[in-house]
């Protein structure tokens, strides 16, 4: 039997409320007792798709499973305020990259708002804004002068300055929900709102600060899904690399120009079609990827067309949690919409020197 939430993830041509309540059961599955959610059982957790997994899981109400992922969080949050990159199977006594990536980091911020939003817990936003305070502050120490982000920090401790497009971007809608939950709770961060605005400003007009990694769908969609590009400039940076990216009847592809198309690609390029307003388009692409179903509920990473083969043969949580995601952002669900609507998270600040 579904839940209320589980009966509202229905989405014509992608999935029926007994589809949607396997795929819920499908992440419920992969998650250790400890509140870990790692891609599947046996591989590795990241800090930043352990969340989205935790968010898929607060769209289908699934919230008390959703706030042990976040304990996990809180629980292994390291002095810096960051996360290893990578866990052994969600063991926070494993860990396999001890590097801490920003938008890794970042990230937490969306799903606590997220689930503060489905559930109107303020004793769970009373633990988790030192958890969020901790992760930006570790985030903004590698705000460059330009406004971008710097990737991460090495094992030692070491910045790495350089900017990646599509992670800059995640954190920008990260900032936002940060400064949601600081409104919420009347404590105002002006430093915060200057860091947003620097950060928007240069993803929206200084491509030359962050790495080219222009082959690679998520540059493309990213400043987009995560609020930064907006109205028709959305619009037209969508529409320039359609045709390169999107495989009619299969889904987005990953890389240009691999014949291989991936299902988290094409559910946040979903996600980042209903932001500008394209409800219709999004449908297309999610009913595009069914192909990628696997009888257990749970979706393939994702597909190589030439060779009519799915690849890897792996079926992961985060591919399940951003279709989820998805479908609950064209049905309506309310935090959702909230965290990935372009217009409902503060703005932050413009910069005084546009040129800076």
């Amino acid at each position: 039997m579904t839940t209320p939430r589980t009966e509202r993830l229905v989405l014509p041509g992608v999935l029926t409320a007994a589809q949607a309540a396997r795929t819920v059961a499908g992440i419920r599955a992969e998650q250790r007792a400890d509140g870990a959610i790692p891609w599947f059982r046996g591989h590795h957790l990241d800090p930043w798709d352990h969340t989205e997994a935790a968010m898929a899981l607060d769209a289908a109400g699934e919230h008390e499973a959703a706030a042990r992922a976040y304990d996990w969080l809180r629980t292994h949050q390291r002095p810096d305020g960051s996360w290893y990159a990578a866990y052994d199977d969600g063991d926070a006594a494993r860990p396999t990259d001890r590097g801490a990536e920003t938008n890794f980091t970042a990230y937490v911020a969306v799903g606590v708002w997220h689930h503060y939003l489905a559930t109107g817990d303020g004793a769970f936003l009373d633990r988790m804004w030192p958890v969020v305070r901790a992760a930006i502050a570790f985030v903004l120490e590698l705000q460059q002068p330009g406004g971008q982000i710097g990737w991460k920090r090495e094992p030692d401790g070491t910045p790495v300055n350089d900017a990646l497009l599509t992670g800059s971007s995640s954190i920008h809608q990260a900032l936002r929900c940060a400064l949601a939950i600081a409104a919420e709770r009347a404590e105002p961060q002006p430093d915060w709102e200057l860091a947003t605005g620097a950060l928007a400003h240069a993803i929206r007009h200084h491509p030359e600060r962050f790495l080219d990694k222009s082959r690679y769908s998520m540059d493309w969609y990213y400043p987009v899904l995560a609020g930064a590009v907006t109205g028709a400039a959305a619009k037209a940076r969508i529409a320039a690399r359609w045709d390169d990216f999107v495989v009619p009847g299969l889904g987005v592809r990953c890389v240009w120009p691999n014949p291989w198309v991936t299902g988290g690609e094409s559910c946040e390029l979903a996600l980042a079609l209903w932001a500008t307003g394209e409800s219709d388009r999004a449908l297309d692409v999610l009913r595009s990827i069914t192909h990628l179903r696997a009888d257990d509920g749970m979706y393939w990473t994702g597909y190589v067309f030439e060779d009519r083969a799915v690849w890897p043969r792996e079926r992961t949580t985060w591919t399940a949690g951003s279709l989820l995601l998805a479908v609950a952002a064209l049905g309506g669900d309310e935090p959702t919409c909230t965290v990935f609507a372009p217009d409902r998270l503060p703005t932050g600040l413009s910069p005084d020197c546009c040129d800076a």
